[in-house]
């Protein structure tokens, strides 16, 4: 059912904090897997809000058990509709570079089947019955947050645990999380509470990808916000230094950045986040 909540839900405050859970795992190691291009963008400042905007959710390409929201074209809600999961794409599909975005989807209106991922113009955004739509076909690829599991054409291929945790860890996906697609590379990860899970699907190269998500809960309400990208070419030498001035200071000690021999407005440009 669209709307039963898993029991597991209720349990979230029980268990150790996701952090704990993948620093303490033997067999997985998201920092070791975490690219430096990716590293420096989350330490870049973000977009603004009219890039934002050009990023938001297409009216134009969505299930119709879906609209956006007047008052704020980044938030979509889905109608209750029963016995239907439905479907929406970005604006701006992605064949070249390094992006991240921002997806805010609050744990309790998830359901039985809310998906996270990208997808080619070809992918159906609507089908009957409940079911992980995004990844369901060989257009699109989802990560299920409700079963933690990997989704690519699922009709041939079974779902993949991630991210990869001993058999004893119960990994619970919060409320934000950011979804990084590298095209340069081919390939599409996340980020949860601040640590990089590591790949979970490869082999992207030569296709133009929209961000997207798939629902089931009535009244749900989704939000996506794009951070920033990076083209392939070299960053550019102020983003190269500004880093290096930050890793050495820490965040801890940026109130020393004020005491540097700086103009203000170079001083401000490296403590922006």
């Amino acid at each position: 059912m669209g709307q039963k909540v898993s029991g597991g839900i209720k349990t979230i405050l029980q268990e150790p904090s996701n952090l704990a859970l993948i620093a303490h795992s033997p067999v997985y190691n998201p920092d070791l897997q975490k690219p430096t291009r990716l590293d420096m963008l989350l330490d870049m400042s973000p977009v603004n809000k009219e890039v934002q905007l050009k990023h938001a959710w297409n009216p134009d390409d969505r299930s119709l058990n879906i609209f956006i929201k007047e008052d704020n074209p980044l938030v979509i809600h889905r109608h209750p509709v029963a016995q239907s999961t439905d479907a929406i794409r970005g604006r701006i599909g992605f064949e070249r570079g390094l992006h991240i975005w921002e997806v805010t989807w609050n744990a309790r209106q998830r359901g039985t089947h809310a998906v996270v991922g990208v997808a080619t113009k070809a992918a159906c955004l609507h089908c009957i019955g409940y079911q992980s739509l995004i990844g369901s076909n060989a257009e699109s690829w989802g990560w299920d947050l409700g079963r933690n599991k990997l989704y690519h054409d699922s009709k041939v291929n079974p779902g993949i645990l991630y991210p990869q945790l001993d058999v004893n860890a119960n990994f619970v996906v919060p409320d934000s999380l950011i979804v990084v697609l590298d095209m340069d590379e081919g390939t599409l990860g996340f980020i949860v509470e601040g640590r990089y899970l590591g790949v979970a699907f490869s082999g992207l190269k030569g296709q133009t990808l929209f961000p997207v998500v798939s629902a089931v809960w009535g009244h749900s309400e989704i939000t996506m916000k794009y951070i920033g990208g990076l083209d392939p070419q070299p960053l550019p030498l102020m983003e190269l230094s500004r880093r290096v001035i930050r890793q050495h200071l820490s965040r801890r000690r940026f109130e020393e950045i004020q005491n540097l021999p700086l103009p203000k407005a170079l001083r401000l440009y490296i403590i922006s986040q």
